[in-house]
């Protein structure tokens, strides 16, 4: 990914976003505490450069790596990020899904009928010479346990959901068609 990003800066590559699903382990963004990984031995955990805080990744989970050259399209971070909320929670609708931005939270957030508040992808990014590294991850079927091992993105109050569990059972080529339509329609 730095790679292809160093290429974009020097206009020797075109812009990418990568699909992709990890194995299971940890990462830790630059804001991240040794103290929210519950259990060392549960799964590997990385050190990345991206912003944010501890996360897992793993199967069943469909990671998004998006590298746009911001100085090309428009130099502003905070947009940037808005950008990729509505990317998920359009992506979302599509399976009925209602995602939502929650103030002071990063990621995207469905309520439950009883209320109670849940995190079904997450966004970590990095901004280098103002090209995008790192993304989203949303949460199609992974296995929600290993989040017992963290304390994720720092917070504790609230749970952790994905596709599968709102009932929404779909496989990863029809999330990415989801995906590539609602990309195009936020970032062209």
């Amino acid at each position: 990914m730095e790679n292809r990003v160093s290429r974009i800066q020097e206009r020797s590559a075109k812009e990418r976003v990568w699909l992709l699903e990890h194995p299971h382990l940890y990462t830790s963004g630059t804001s991240g505490n040794d103290s929210d990984i519950l259990d060392h031995k549960q799964c590997p955990v990385y050190q990345t450069g991206r912003g944010g805080q501890v996360t897992y990744h793993g199967p069943g989970q469909r990671i998004a790596y998006v590298m746009l050259d911001l100085k090309q399209r428009n130099p502003d971070l905070k947009a940037y990020i808005r950008g990729l909320e509505q990317w998920l929670i359009n992506t979302l609708a599509e399976f009925g899904i209602v995602g939502e931005r929650k103030q002071g939270r990063v990621g995207i957030w469905v309520t439950q009928a009883d209320g109670k508040e849940e995190k079904i992808a997450a966004i970590g990014v990095r901004i280098k010479k103002w090209v995008t590294m790192h993304g989203i991850a949303l949460n199609v079927a992974p296995d929600l346990s290993y989040y017992q091992g963290i304390i994720p993105c720092g917070v504790s109050e609230h749970g952790i959901t994905s596709m599968a569990k709102l009932g929404v059972e779909a496989d990863y080529k029809v999330v990415d068609g989801a995906l590539k339509r609602q990309f195009a329609t936020i970032f062209g």
